[in-house]
This record gives C-alpha cells, sequence and structure tokens, in this order.
C-alpha cells in the first residue's frame, strides 16, 4: 500500500492499509490512522497525529513547523481527527510552546486548495475552507463553519458555529454563531438561515435566531444591554445560549 517511490521514516507509525503515493515524505513521529489515503508528492512532519479515514492531495504540507519567529524547536503536535480531506497545496502548521502546544482539526472537515491553517487553530467538525482560506495563529473555528475563497481570519480572533464567512472576507474581530460576515473587515451582513435549514434547525429556531441577531445588531441597544435582552431569551431558547456564551467570553470583540 505504500509506494516504493515514497519516503517513509522507520520511527513513523503507519496502519496496515494505509495507501501512500509516490515522492511524498512521511517523517518521525507521525501517526497515521486506518483507512487514510495519502496522494503524492504529500509531505507529513511531526509530531503529528492524523486519525482514520483521512484523505491527503498532492504537495499538501502537514506537520511542520510553525510559521513564528519566537518558536525555537519546542515539541509541538498536530492532531487530526478523522475523514477529513486535505486538497492540493493545503499547509497546516503544528502548535507553539507560547499557547497550547498544539495545532487541532476535528473531523469531516474540507480544506480545499491552497487553504492555510497556522499554528496554535483549533477547528472543530464539518468545517469547509474554499479555496485559499487562511487562519491567522491561534485561531477557534467552530462547528460547520463555512469560509468562502480568500477569505482570511485575523490571529487569536474566533468564529462560532454555524458561520458563513463570505469569499474575499477579512475577519479582524469575533464573529458570533450563526452570523454571515461580510466585506474587507468583515461586518456582519444577516443571519445564515440557508446554512441552519441545511443543518436541522426548524422554522421556529431560525426564526428566534434571527430576532437574536436584531436585538444585537439593529436594536441599538449597547452591547451590555443586548446581552441582558439575549440572556433571557435564552432562558426558553436553548439555540440562543450559544450565542450569548460566545458573546461573553469574545476578547476581541464582535463583529459590529
Amino acid at each position: 500500500m505504500i509506494d516504493p517511490r515514497a519516503v517513509v521514516s522507520p520511527q513513523a507509525h503507519i496502519a496496515e492499509d494505509v495507501q501512500i503515493g509516490p515522492f511524498t515524505v512521511i517523517g518521525a513521529d507521525v501517526v497515521v490512522g486506518a483507512g487514510t489515503w495519502i496522494g503524492p508528492h504529500v509531505v507529513i512532519n511531526g509530531p503529528t497525529r492524523i486519525g482514520t479515514g483521512n484523505k491527503v492531495f498532492q504537495f499538501a504540507s502537514l506537520g511542520d513547523a510553525p510559521q513564528d519567529k519566537k518558536y525555537d524547536g519546542e515539541p509541538t503536535l498536530l492532531t487530526i481527527g478523522d475523514r477529513n480531506v486535505f486538497r492540493e497545496s493545503v499547509t497546516v502548521n503544528r502548535g507553539t510552546a507560547h499557547d497550547k502546544g498544539v495545532t487541532r482539526i476535528g473531523n469531516d472537515n474540507l480544506l480545499m486548495a491552497y487553504s492555510h491553517v497556522a499554528h496554535d487553530c483549533q477547528l472543530g467538525d464539518q468545517i469547509v475552507m474554499a479555496n485559499c482560506a487562511t487562519l491567522g495563529g491561534h485561531v477557534e473555528v467552530g462547528d460547520w463553519v463555512t469560509m468562502g475563497g480568500l477569505s482570511a481570519v485575523h490571529q487569536f480572533t474566533k468564529v462560532g458555529a454555524y458561520c458563513f464567512i463570505a469569499h474575499n472576507a477579512a475577519v479582524t474581530r469575533d464573529v458570533p454563531p450563526y452570523v454571515m460576515a461580510v466585506g474587507r473587515p468583515a461586518a456582519p451582513h444577516s443571519v445564515n438561515a440557508v446554512g441552519l435549514q441545511r443543518r436541522g434547525f426548524s422554522a421556529q429556531q431560525i426564526l428566534n435566531i434571527r430576532r437574536a441577531y436584531r436585538v444585537l445588531y439593529r436594536s441599538g441597544l449597547k452591547l451590555k444591554a443586548a446581552v441582558e435582552e439575549l440572556e433571557k431569551a435564552a432562558e426558553t431558547q436553548a439555540e440562543i445560549r450559544p450565542f450569548v456564551e460566545f458573546i461573553k467570553r469574545s476578547e476581541r470583540s464582535i463583529v459590529r
């Protein structure tokens, strides 16, 4: 299952059914789980842990050293879950000793060609990063987020679950769950209603989220007063609770 032209370190741990294409290089301290397919001309360096059923296309680079001037060779990690797809020329760097020490990617994500995940990023599940989408260091991305082509997220920024980041958007502040963000710098545009509908949210839940969005962005209330209103709604509308909790833990402030 390993092409004879591939170079695989004897210190790598590769499951028996993993397929590795020609001219791929797998470094020491790399673990690759069962059912994973790695195409030609891929480079994977460690320490890196890759789960099961992943696909890595040509010219991708996973687990190399972080692009951070403060990095001085400390042992840091990249962990990748199951059933992710890394398309052509995707780059994902390990963490740094100045943060969590690990870059994490969850399950069932699609990283399209030339997308980039920098050091210490924390990605959830079912995320789509379209071509050339870029995450700066220390970024957090929730489940079911879609990032359009050429979009970018500034370092230390958080993107909540079910967000839609429009193509060419430049996200410099935190984007609360459910929000569609557009522009450079990115600003709130609307609720990602189509995405929520596809994910099984009911019409009433989407209506409740729309109302919460209007309280935050259209009511003219200051942020503190808006959060107080949203907390009242969250007492009976569970879908509003993640919205409130995200805003309360924002450190960079939210898009406005």
